[in-house]
Order: C-alpha cells, then structure tokens, then sequence
C-alpha cells in the first residue's frame, strides 16, 4: 500500500507540474495572440492615411527561437530569431532582431517590386495575405510520375511540389550526389548535368526516356 501510494502522490506531483508548465505556455501563446491583433488593427487603420506602403507600415514581430543542439546539416543554417509580418507569410531570419529584419525588409523589397511589375497591389497592413502558391503547371503533367519520384527518390510519403521545387529542399547536404546517384539508380537517367536540380526539368527527362 505505501507503494502504491508513493507512486501515486510522484505521479499527481509530476502531473500538476507538467499542468502548470502547459498553462504557462498556453498564457503566453494567448497574450501573444492578443498583441498581434491589436498592432495588426493599429496598423490597419494607420494604413487610410496613404496607399503606397513600406514595411514600417506593417505590424512586423520578432521573436526568438529555440536552437536543436541535435540539428545537423552541412549546408543549412539555424538562426536565432525570426521577424515577421503579422497575417502575412513572410519572413526575414538572422542571429540577431537587427539581422532578422534586414532580412524580412529586402524579402519585403522583392515582393513589392514583383507585384508592382505584375500591377498587382500589395495586401493592405493589417489584413490576411492569401497564401501564394509557385505553378504546378509543369509539375501536373508528369502526376504520376511525381508521385513515384517522391516515394522512390525523397523516400517521403507526401511532398507540394512546384514548378520551383529542386532537389535542393529536400536535404541539407552540401551537394545533390546522393539523390543524384538514386535517380540513376531507379530510372537510368543521369541528371548530373542540370544545375539547377529542377525538379520539372528532371521530371521531364525522365519522362522522355
């Protein structure tokens, strides 16, 4: 009996702990949440007050992330802190808040000039931004293919490909050697020679042989 007991006064010890860490973050997320939504309406009305806007007039946060000391990758790079804009999927990374919004300011730059070039308008501060897919416009015309490429090749049981995609985002090593080596493996295809890794170039020469 005092066994039993001992385990069950560890057991409800170690619950309400785990209970009071998990409210604690539940409060932070909500206050967080809270915050966001009230710059996001500030700058929404700030936003009537003229119609070409920068990044300053955007609710823009930066927080700070968590390092996985267990991450590993040749190629690809933790950063410590993210800035963002508020209901827009956009985002700028560094190793300090400064670096992080430089970063979030020259992504913000390019998407402002590609969408004045196309003549569309950028998402008013403050409200959604839809998000904005690459084309599958190549991508739908090898379906099948694809699907076999993702389970064979990336070994994965889904993946969005676009017609952007490379095998490039599907690793993290130095070089594509390895997915290089498996894709003549399987389809006696040598795609060395395309340097982009494109994944609908490598789609197409495949299809064709």
């Amino acid at each position: 009996m005092d066994c039993r007991k001992g385990f069950n006064d560890a057991y409800n010890t170690i619950k309400l702990y785990l209970n009071s860490i998990l409210e604690k973050f539940m409060a932070q997320k909500i206050v967080a949440k809270t915050k966001n939504k009230f710059l996001a309406f500030r700058k929404l009305c700030l936003s009537f007050r003229k119609d070409d806007w920068e990044l300053c007039d955007y609710p823009v946060v930066i927080s700070e992330e968590e390092i996985d000391s267990m991450f590993k990758s040749s190629r690809l790079q933790q950063f410590q802190f993210t800035a963002s804009i508020v209901n827009w999927h956009l985002t700028g990374l560094g190793n300090s808040e400064k670096e992080a919004h430089e970063n979030l300011l020259d992504s913000f730059k390019s998407v402002k000039e590609n969408k004045l070039l196309k003549g569309e308008a950028l998402p008013r501060p403050g409200t959604n931004a839809p998000i904005q897919f690459a084309s599958q416009e190549k991508i739908r015309t090898h379906s099948e293919l694809a699907d076999d490429f993702i389970h064979r090749v990336l070994e994965i049981e889904w993946a969005l490909l676009t017609d952007e995609s490379s095998l490039w985002d599907f690793h993290g090593d130095e070089t594509n050697k390895v997915l290089i080596a498996k894709i003549k493996e399987i389809y006696g295809i040598d795609i060395s020679d395309i340097e982009s890794a494109n994944l609908s170039e490598i789609l197409e020469r495949i299809s064709k042989a």
